[in-house]
This record gives C-alpha cells, sequence and structure tokens, in this order.
C-alpha cells in the first residue's frame, strides 16, 4: 500500500484524481525544489471550505445566537485546532517538505500541518464536492471538537474584552525574517492607537495569538497592581 492509499484510508475517501491528494500535501519547499504544483493554492480554496463546513455543522447544533456560533467555529479551525486533528490521523508523515523544510523541523511545524490539512479539505471540494467535505469535517474534526473547544484563543478573549469597553482593535506583522523555511514573525496588537502586547511566532497567526496574550497579561498584572494601592 502506497502511502496516499494509506492516508486515503485513514480519511475515508478514495481521490478520483490523485493529483489533487499530492498537491494538498506539497509544501512550497518541495514543490520549488521538485519543480512541481503546491499547496498554498489550495490551501486558501479548503480554508473557506472548512469554515463553511464547520458553520454548517455548528449551525445545525447549537441553537445560540450569531456571537456565540462565530466564537465556537474560530476555536474549532483554529491552528492548535488543526493539529490537533491532524496528529489524529499522523498527518505529518505524509507531507511533502523540501530538504531545508525538513532538516530545521517543519514536518511538525503546526503551521505547516494547519496549512496542509486546510489544502487536503481543498482538495476533497475539487475531487468530490462540499458534501464530501463536509463528511470528512464530520469523520475527522466533529469527534474532537469538545477538546479543542477547551483551548484558549487569547485573540478572540481580547477582542471580546475590548469590544465590550468599545474599543477598537488592530494586529500589524513588524517583522519578517529568516529563510523561507524557518521563518519568524513578530506582530503587535493596538487597542485604539495604544500598543497593548507583542509577540512572537513562526507563523502570522501564532505571532498574533502570541501579542493578543502578552497583552491580557499585562492587562491582568495591571489590574492586580491598582487592587493591591
Amino acid at each position: 500500500m502506497s502511502s496516499f492509499e494509506e492516508l486515503e484510508e485513514k480519511i475515508g475517501y478514495k481521490f478520483k484524481n490523485i493529483n489533487l491528494l499530492r498537491v494538498a500535501l506539497t509544501h512550497s519547499s518541495y514543490g520549488n525544489e521538485h519543480d512541481c504544483d503546491y499547496n498554498e493554492r489550495m490551501e486558501f480554496l479548503g480554508d473557506a471550505v472548512l469554515e463553511l463546513a464547520m458553520s454548517k455543522h455548528l449551525y445545525d447544533s447549537i441553537h445560540f445566537d450569531e456571537g456565540v456560533l462565530t466564537k465556537t467555529r474560530a476555536k474549532a479551525v483554529c491552528e492548535p485546532a488543526l493539529d490537533l486533528y491532524a496528529s489524529k490521523i499522523e498527518f505529518n508523515k505524509y507531507l511533502l517538505l523540501g530538504k531545508g523544510e525538513e532538516q530545521t523541523g517543519g514536518r511538525n511545524r503546526s503551521a505547516i500541518i494547519a496549512d496542509a490539512l486546510e489544502a487536503l479539505l481543498g482538495a476533497v471540494f475539487l475531487d468530490g464536492g462540499f458534501s464530501e467535505a463536509q463528511e470528512l469535517v464530520e469523520r475527522l474534526f466533529i469527534p474532537y471538537l469538545n477538546v479543542v473547544l477547551k483551548f484558549r484563543d487569547y485573540k478572540s478573549l481580547l477582542q471580546e474584552k475590548l469590544q465590550s469597553e468599545k474599543r477598537t482593535i488592530r494586529y500589524e506583522i513588524v517583522r519578517d525574517e529568516g529563510p523561507a523555511n524557518d521563518k519568524e514573525f513578530e506582530a503587535v496588537v493596538y487597542m485604539d492607537e495604544i500598543l497593548m502586547g507583542r509577540g512572537i511566532g513562526k507563523s502570522k497567526k501564532e505571532a498574533q495569538q502570541n501579542a493578543a496574550k502578552d497583552a491580557l497579561e499585562k492587562e491582568a498584572k495591571n489590574v492586580q497592581r491598582f487592587a493591591n494601592d
């Protein structure tokens, strides 16, 4: 059994066009080395497919207002959640990575895994339509939904806090360094025009999460200091 056939068995879907699966698993580092298609465009499509599939599941199963549904969906499709879903099928072992990316630990990098998993959904959508992609989400993601909903989504927590105070919030990526296979990003978060937090990560999403976490921790320390004065 080939690695592609093994993965098809794990996800419960047989591709009519196996090249779509190949592209979904191919990181840009491998694509550049071997002059072949890679998964960035497919990840863009899969991200939208995942949001719609998860939205439909939550709409059908949770009878709460739009705000609760939006927060729940954000947790269910965030990078750490995708990393967990992927770990249940050992998804990272099927990725096609360039030599440099492999040597620097790319096979275990959450951002790469999450992007490829979204690309996989895009590939299933292209191959079999939305209903097949929806069924894949139901099989692979939904059984672990209760686990990922306990994750701390610092961006959502900060957004909720600042919106309750009628404040605006925005993120900026202020640093983007390193080779393509070992990037480091630095993000800052502003409340109105006040710098609230700063964070570093291997992806823009991780850097933003860490910036939000920094802002919340600083706010908690300020509250504690005032309480002690």
